[in-house]
């Protein structure tokens, strides 16, 4: 199947950005999967890595700032058969959207999460975002940052997350086979990706990522503890899988599916059942 857009698509991103080795990434991973186009859907939200979808052929939904799952969740509660993938960068997953994925964390519905961690915001010219170091100075934050960053794999794995990892832009090829074990994964999976913004951080650069990057060996996933003391890690950085649990699926539990597996989009609507609905909250 093919995921590619036309030559002539306008990218939008800086030269050198590592959004373009996150979409060659993720083209390859969704081809390697045999997946149909047009069974996936992708789902972001502002930002530059929510532009994403855009430069994927395959189905897709732009959200609001921060409002990503939401929407992917509830695209794959009504259509369960579905693949569906919402992408964003730290700023729109961990700031504006922090409250809902903490709440799609809790409901463990059957999407992957891919977010493209940069420790800026890109679209907006570079203020500090949630996982921005301290002492980063921005246009905004001129004295430097002095908010202890958030951590989005320690959060995942206390809210036990089904499925945790980390990967580099710099390295497609990990990248990749990590995109492809998310997406194949059943349950909520986040994939949180190191990626230099070349234009706005100046700090945390290809070269710094590699001076602190390494592949995680022998470590156990099922281990929530071992998990935990490498999200605490700060001055190395594990890539690959950190948490992996099997729990049920947001989707399955609901009531709607418990005597059929008929998807709630084939079914007809009782437009005067709805109707008894609403007038039952004017008595």
């Amino acid at each position: 199947m093919n995921f590619d857009m036309p030559e002539d698509t306008d990218i939008a991103w800086c030269p050198g950005c590592g959004n373009f080795a996150i979409l060659t990434a993720l083209k390859q991973a969704l081809t390697e999967l045999d997946l149909d186009p047009t069974e996936v859907v992708m789902v972001s939200g502002i930002g530059q890595a929510a532009k994403i979808p855009q430069y994927v052929n395959t189905n897709y939904f732009n959200g609001l700032h921060g409002r990503a799952l939401p929407p992917a969740t509830a695209i794959k509660v009504v259509n369960p058969k579905l693949t569906v993938i919402a992408e964003s960068g730290d700023g729109d997953m961990y700031g504006e959207g922090g409250n809902h994925l903490i709440h799609t964390m809790r409901r463990n519905p059957d999407i992957t999460n891919i977010v493209h961690d940069n420790m800026i915001y890109g679209l907006t010219k570079g203020q500090a975002s949630p996982t921005s170091q301290i002492g980063l100075t921005t246009k905004v934050q001129t004295g430097g940052v002095v908010l202890e960053p958030f951590n989005p794999i320690a959060v995942a794995i206390a809210m036990n997350a089904s499925f945790v990892a980390r990967a580099f832009a710099g390295d497609i090829e990990q990248t990749k086979e990590l995109m492809m074990q998310a997406i194949t994964h059943k349950g909520y999976a986040l994939l949180d990706i190191l990626q230099p913004c070349v234009s706005f951080n100046k700090v945390n650069t290809f070269h710094w990522f590699k001076d602190r990057i390494y592949y995680l060996e022998g470590h156990d996933p099922s281990d929530r503890a071992g998990a935990f003391e490498l999200a605490l890690e700060q001055d190395k950085l594990g890539l690959g899988i950190i948490y992996r649990n099997e729990r049920p699926v947001f989707e399955e539990q609901q009531r709607v599916y418990k005597n059929t597996d008929d998807p709630l989009w084939k079914r007809s609507v009782d437009l005067e059942a709805v109707g008894d609905l609403i007038n039952s909250f004017r008595k």
